[in-house]
Protein backbone atom coordinates (compact mmCIF):
# COMPACT_ATOMS: atom_id res chain seq x y z
CA UNK A 1 0.00 0.00 0.00
CA UNK A 2 1.29 3.50 -0.89
CA UNK A 3 1.42 6.43 1.20
CA UNK A 4 1.74 9.57 1.58
CA UNK A 5 4.85 11.87 0.74
CA UNK A 6 4.68 15.83 1.62
CA UNK A 7 7.07 18.59 0.95
CA UNK A 8 6.25 21.58 3.55
CA UNK A 9 7.79 25.20 2.77
CA UNK A 10 8.39 26.30 6.76
CA UNK A 11 8.97 29.97 5.24
CA UNK A 12 12.80 31.83 6.29
CA UNK A 13 12.38 30.70 10.16
CA UNK A 14 10.13 33.15 11.67
CA UNK A 15 7.44 30.77 13.65
CA UNK A 16 4.97 33.75 12.61
CA UNK A 17 5.64 32.74 9.02
CA UNK A 18 4.61 29.39 8.65
CA UNK A 19 1.56 28.57 7.06
CA UNK A 20 -1.52 26.81 8.73
CA UNK A 21 -1.42 24.60 5.83
CA UNK A 22 2.18 24.13 6.54
CA UNK A 23 1.81 23.52 10.25
CA UNK A 24 -1.36 21.20 9.53
CA UNK A 25 1.01 18.97 7.39
CA UNK A 26 3.46 18.67 10.37
CA UNK A 27 1.05 17.46 12.44
CA UNK A 28 -0.21 14.69 9.87
CA UNK A 29 3.33 13.16 9.03
CA UNK A 30 5.28 10.36 11.25
CA UNK A 31 8.86 10.43 9.42
CA UNK A 32 10.37 13.76 8.64
CA UNK A 33 13.44 14.13 5.91
CA UNK A 34 15.42 17.44 5.76
CA UNK A 35 18.25 19.00 6.00
CA UNK A 36 19.14 19.50 9.81
CA UNK A 37 18.92 23.21 10.73
CA UNK A 38 15.21 22.90 8.66
CA UNK A 39 14.56 19.73 10.85
CA UNK A 40 15.61 21.57 14.42
CA UNK A 41 13.03 24.39 13.74
CA UNK A 42 9.93 21.57 14.20
CA UNK A 43 8.51 20.82 17.69
CA UNK A 44 7.65 17.08 17.21
CA UNK A 45 6.09 14.75 18.50
CA UNK A 46 7.67 11.57 20.70
CA UNK A 47 5.64 9.45 18.17
CA UNK A 48 7.27 11.75 15.29
CA UNK A 49 11.11 10.41 13.80
CA UNK A 50 13.19 12.89 12.31
CA UNK A 51 15.94 11.84 9.29
CA UNK A 52 18.48 14.72 9.08
CA UNK A 53 20.88 15.06 6.32
CA UNK A 54 23.45 17.71 4.97
CA UNK A 55 22.34 20.15 3.23
CA UNK A 56 23.65 18.80 -0.71
CA UNK A 57 21.93 15.80 -0.50
CA UNK A 58 18.70 16.78 -1.62
CA UNK A 59 18.05 13.60 -4.20
CA UNK A 60 19.07 10.96 -1.49
CA UNK A 61 16.77 12.59 0.82
CA UNK A 62 14.30 12.54 -1.43
CA UNK A 63 14.70 8.36 -3.05
CA UNK A 64 14.79 7.83 0.91
CA UNK A 65 11.69 9.79 1.78
CA UNK A 66 10.16 8.25 -1.20
CA UNK A 67 11.40 4.57 -0.29
CA UNK A 68 9.48 5.39 2.97
CA UNK A 69 6.31 6.62 1.49
CA UNK A 70 6.30 3.81 -0.99
CA UNK A 71 6.19 1.01 2.06
CA UNK A 72 2.62 2.80 3.04
CA UNK A 73 3.85 5.62 5.71
CA UNK A 74 2.86 9.36 6.09
CA UNK A 75 6.03 10.59 5.01
CA UNK A 76 7.13 14.56 5.22
CA UNK A 77 10.15 16.45 3.22
CA UNK A 78 10.65 20.13 5.07
CA UNK A 79 12.25 23.07 3.48
CA UNK A 80 13.62 26.41 3.82
CA UNK A 81 11.29 29.14 2.32
CA UNK A 82 9.60 27.63 -0.53
CA UNK A 83 9.95 24.03 -1.34
CA UNK A 84 9.49 25.36 -5.18
CA UNK A 85 11.95 28.26 -4.66
CA UNK A 86 15.23 26.42 -5.53
CA UNK A 87 14.14 23.79 -2.99
CA UNK A 88 12.91 20.07 -2.05
CA UNK A 89 9.98 19.93 -4.40
CA UNK A 90 11.68 20.14 -7.66
CA UNK A 91 14.35 17.58 -6.08
CA UNK A 92 11.12 14.97 -4.97
CA UNK A 93 9.86 15.45 -8.68
CA UNK A 94 13.09 14.61 -10.46
CA UNK A 95 13.86 11.59 -8.41
CA UNK A 96 10.48 10.04 -8.65
CA UNK A 97 10.82 10.43 -13.04
CA UNK A 98 13.96 9.02 -12.67
CA UNK A 99 12.82 6.37 -9.93
CA UNK A 100 10.74 2.78 -9.76
CA UNK A 101 7.33 2.94 -11.05
CA UNK A 102 5.75 2.36 -7.46
CA UNK A 103 7.35 5.77 -6.51
CA UNK A 104 4.64 7.46 -8.76
CA UNK A 105 2.06 5.84 -7.43
CA UNK A 106 3.02 7.24 -4.42
CA UNK A 107 0.63 10.08 -3.19
CA UNK A 108 2.39 13.93 -3.50
CA UNK A 109 1.62 16.96 -1.98
CA UNK A 110 3.55 20.12 -2.15
CA UNK A 111 2.92 22.97 0.75
CA UNK A 112 3.82 26.22 -0.43
CA UNK A 113 6.02 28.03 2.01
CA UNK A 114 6.64 31.94 2.37
CA UNK A 115 10.15 32.38 0.07
CA UNK A 116 12.94 34.40 1.04
CA UNK A 117 12.73 37.47 -1.25
CA UNK A 118 9.11 37.85 -0.31
CA UNK A 119 10.11 38.14 3.29
CA UNK A 120 12.42 40.62 2.60
CA UNK A 121 10.50 42.72 0.44
CA UNK A 122 8.16 42.86 3.13
CA UNK A 123 10.45 44.82 5.40
CA UNK A 124 11.72 47.21 2.90
CA UNK A 125 8.60 48.14 0.90
CA UNK A 126 7.69 46.67 -2.72
CA UNK A 127 10.70 46.57 -4.29
CA UNK A 128 8.83 43.42 -6.35
CA UNK A 129 5.96 45.82 -7.40
CA UNK A 130 6.60 45.29 -10.61
CA UNK A 131 8.10 42.10 -13.21
CA UNK A 132 11.02 40.68 -11.33
CA UNK A 133 13.00 37.07 -11.56
CA UNK A 134 14.82 34.86 -9.06
CA UNK A 135 18.30 33.68 -9.71
CA UNK A 136 20.47 31.30 -7.92
CA UNK A 137 24.36 32.12 -7.51
CA UNK A 138 25.42 28.71 -7.18
CA UNK A 139 26.65 27.17 -10.23
CA UNK A 140 26.86 23.76 -8.14
CA UNK A 141 24.18 22.52 -10.78
CA UNK A 142 24.50 24.92 -13.81
CA UNK A 143 27.25 26.30 -15.19
CA UNK A 144 28.69 30.26 -14.44
CA UNK A 145 28.51 31.27 -17.87
CA UNK A 146 24.97 30.31 -17.78
CA UNK A 147 24.56 32.55 -15.29
CA UNK A 148 26.30 35.53 -16.22
CA UNK A 149 23.70 35.34 -19.17
CA UNK A 150 21.04 35.00 -17.15
CA UNK A 151 21.84 37.91 -14.99
CA UNK A 152 22.60 40.23 -18.28
CA UNK A 153 19.53 39.36 -19.96
CA UNK A 154 17.03 39.87 -16.26
CA UNK A 155 19.18 42.84 -16.33
CA UNK A 156 18.86 44.53 -20.15
CA UNK A 157 14.90 43.91 -19.83
CA UNK A 158 14.15 45.74 -16.70
CA UNK A 159 13.39 43.18 -14.32
CA UNK A 160 13.95 43.49 -10.65
CA UNK A 161 16.70 40.23 -9.39
CA UNK A 162 16.41 38.75 -6.23
CA UNK A 163 19.97 36.86 -5.89
CA UNK A 164 19.73 33.42 -4.16
CA UNK A 165 22.36 31.43 -2.98
CA UNK A 166 24.78 34.56 -3.34
CA UNK A 167 27.63 33.47 -1.73
CA UNK A 168 29.70 31.04 0.66
CA UNK A 169 32.91 30.20 1.45
CA UNK A 170 33.49 27.68 -1.81
CA UNK A 171 32.04 30.63 -4.12
CA UNK A 172 33.87 33.40 -2.45
CA UNK A 173 33.89 35.37 -5.47
CA UNK A 174 30.74 34.86 -7.53
CA UNK A 175 28.80 37.44 -5.98
CA UNK A 176 31.40 40.44 -6.62
CA UNK A 177 31.46 38.88 -10.33
CA UNK A 178 27.49 39.40 -10.61
CA UNK A 179 27.83 42.72 -9.34
CA UNK A 180 30.46 43.75 -12.20
CA UNK A 181 27.82 42.26 -15.04
CA UNK A 182 25.16 44.52 -13.45
CA UNK A 183 26.96 47.53 -13.25
CA UNK A 184 27.89 47.37 -16.85
CA UNK A 185 23.91 47.58 -17.68
CA UNK A 186 22.24 49.55 -14.65
CA UNK A 187 23.16 52.82 -13.04
CA UNK A 188 24.96 52.90 -10.11
CA UNK A 189 22.11 54.61 -8.24
CA UNK A 190 19.93 51.41 -8.88
CA UNK A 191 19.35 50.65 -5.15
CA UNK A 192 20.33 47.07 -4.44
CA UNK A 193 19.03 45.51 -0.87
CA UNK A 194 20.81 42.94 1.11
CA UNK A 195 18.37 40.58 3.43
CA UNK A 196 19.92 38.70 5.78
CA UNK A 197 17.78 36.43 8.04
CA UNK A 198 14.44 38.39 7.23
CA UNK A 199 11.85 37.58 9.58
CA UNK A 200 14.43 36.14 12.19
CA UNK A 201 16.01 37.64 15.58
CA UNK A 202 19.31 38.01 13.63
CA UNK A 203 17.53 39.82 11.05
CA UNK A 204 19.68 42.68 9.17
CA UNK A 205 18.01 44.67 5.97
CA UNK A 206 20.30 46.79 4.72
CA UNK A 207 19.67 49.33 1.13
CA UNK A 208 22.72 50.32 -1.05
CA UNK A 209 23.27 52.05 -4.14
CA UNK A 210 24.67 49.27 -6.88
CA UNK A 211 28.01 52.14 -7.34
CA UNK A 212 28.90 51.48 -3.53
CA UNK A 213 27.72 47.29 -3.10
CA UNK A 214 30.06 45.82 -1.31
CA UNK A 215 29.75 42.09 -1.99
CA UNK A 216 31.66 40.86 1.23
CA UNK A 217 29.04 41.91 3.23
CA UNK A 218 26.59 38.98 2.32
CA UNK A 219 26.59 35.64 3.56
CA UNK A 220 24.36 32.46 2.86
CA UNK A 221 21.61 33.79 4.84
CA UNK A 222 21.44 36.78 2.64
CA UNK A 223 18.76 37.20 0.17
CA UNK A 224 19.58 40.45 -2.28
CA UNK A 225 17.35 42.51 -4.27
CA UNK A 226 18.53 44.78 -7.12
CA UNK A 227 16.28 46.96 -8.49
CA UNK A 228 15.65 48.14 -12.17
CA UNK A 229 16.84 51.65 -12.94
CA UNK A 230 12.93 52.35 -12.01
CA UNK A 231 13.00 50.73 -8.88
CA UNK A 232 13.13 54.01 -6.14
CA UNK A 233 14.00 54.67 -2.13
CA UNK A 234 11.55 57.23 -0.30
CA UNK A 235 13.82 58.76 2.24
CA UNK A 236 11.46 59.24 5.46
CA UNK A 237 13.61 61.15 8.13
CA UNK A 238 14.32 59.50 10.98
CA UNK A 239 11.96 56.35 9.63
CA UNK A 240 13.86 53.71 7.82
CA UNK A 241 13.58 53.84 3.70
CA UNK A 242 10.86 52.12 1.73
CA UNK A 243 12.04 51.05 -1.58
CA UNK A 244 9.32 50.24 -4.08
CA UNK A 245 9.20 49.57 -7.50
CA UNK A 246 6.72 51.39 -9.66
CA UNK A 247 3.58 48.99 -10.77
CA UNK A 248 3.90 50.52 -14.25
CA UNK A 249 6.75 50.82 -16.57
CA UNK A 250 7.19 53.05 -19.45
CA UNK A 251 9.96 51.04 -21.54
CA UNK A 252 9.82 51.15 -25.20
CA UNK A 253 6.73 51.78 -27.05
CA UNK A 254 6.76 50.88 -30.67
Amino acid sequence: MSGRLTVIGLGPGNADQVTPEASRAVAEAKFFYGYKPYIDRLELRPDQTRVASDNREELARSRDALVKAAEGHEVAVVSGGDPGVFAMAAAVCEAIEAGPAEWRAVDVAIVPGVTAMLAVAARIGAPLGHDFCAISLSDNLKPWELIELRLLAAAGAGFVIALYNPISKARPWQLGRAFECLTAILPGTTPVIFGRAAGRTDERIEVYLLADVDAEKADMATCIIIGSPETRIIKRGDRPVLVYTPRSAAGSRK
